[in-house]
């Protein structure tokens, strides 16, 4: 199996993510606990990943999926250029707040299951003659 060399990071960066994964929240703590160990179908997460400039929450390699938790601290002008930062890695992002994560924490499991699955969160169409 090829290694994958990746390039140095730089050494604040590295740092900054370090301390992020001592210091998480309550949601980022529960979400990694169905993150973690491949728990979620085999999929393997790593948390606060760096993708220069930015650390990212959560991040699946092999579906190349960031997850990301917002809280009260986040702001909507930052994270647009943020989402289009990573977007342009070839990234696909979701975002959930942290009560979502802490209150319906199936819903926001089956949302990444869907995403990297590729599955849409439409319901199968009703046979021809029923509803509207």
């Amino acid at each position: 199996m090829p290694q994958t060399i990746n390039p140095p990071l730089p050494s604040d960066l590295r740092t900054t993510s370090r301390e992020l994964r001592k210091s998480h929240t309550d949601a980022e703590a529960k979400l990694w606990f169905h993150l973690r160990a491949n728990r979620l179908c085999g999929l393997k997460f790593r948390r606060q990943h760096p993708f220069p400039p930015y650390v990212v929450d959560f991040y699946c390699a092999e579906a190349k999926l960031v997850v990301e938790l917002d809280g009260s601290q986040h702001e909507a002008g930052v994270d647009a250029v943020r989402t289009a930062a990573l977007y342009k890695q070839g990234l696909t992002l979701l975002r959930f707040w942290n009560h979502d994560v802490l209150l319906r924490t199936e819903q926001v499991l089956a949302a990444i299951l869907n995403a990297v699955e590729g599955r849409t969160l439409t319901p199968t169409p009703l046979p021809e003659g029923e509803g509207l």
